[in-house]
């Protein structure tokens, strides 16, 4: 009997958007397991932690069940994704700028693992324009962000503006 196929989606997922989730849904549809890799993102300023990160992609992608895990990562990406034995990476790309930079990373995933292929995936319509810099800037600005995450994530949203302007959420 085979195992199924594992892929990696690498992110900081600071915060999880419906995008990203929409992206996970697709690749349940094509792969056995979807490792979702949270980054410590040493290379980044994250307005949540790495716990928190990871609580909201579990929160969020939660009603996939044991086809979806999610881990935390550091250091090299090649490191996480043979050991944890996937043969390919997801990553969501949803305009020309994007895919410019993943196609260099992609040529640089290629160099490291040779044998781990980069599968680009497109978010449906309605999620190209969300990104997650975008909507933690709306959040802070005041701005309504629930068309672009989930419930769960869009309340921890919420509760960590509110803390940073020394507000208690009620």
């Amino acid at each position: 009997m085979t195992q199924p196929i594992s892929v990696v989606y690498p992110g900081t997922f600071d915060p999880m958007t419906l995008g990203h989730e929409d992206v996970v849904l697709r690749a349940t549809q094509l792969f056995g397991k979807v490792i979702v890799a949270v980054a410590a993102g040493h290379h980044k300023k994250t307005l949540f932690s790495l716990e928190e990160r990871m609580a909201m992609a579990r929160e969020a992608l939660a009603v996939h069940g044991q086809q979806v895990e999610v881990h935390p990562f550091s250091g090299l990406l090649r490191d996480f994704v043979v050991g944890q034995g996937a043969k390919a990476i997801v990553r969501g790309v949803r305009a020309v700028t994007d895919f410019d930079y993943e196609f260099q990373l992609a040529g640089m995933n290629r160099k490291l693992m040779s044998d781990v292929e980069t599968i680009f995936m497109t978010p449906n319509d309605q999620y190209q324009f969300i990104s997650s810099t975008f909507v933690r800037e709306i959040a802070i600005l005041g701005g309504e962000v629930k068309e672009f995450v989930s419930p769960t994530v869009q309340a921890r949203l919420m509760d960590k503006v509110a803390a940073r302007r020394g507000v208690v959420q009620v």
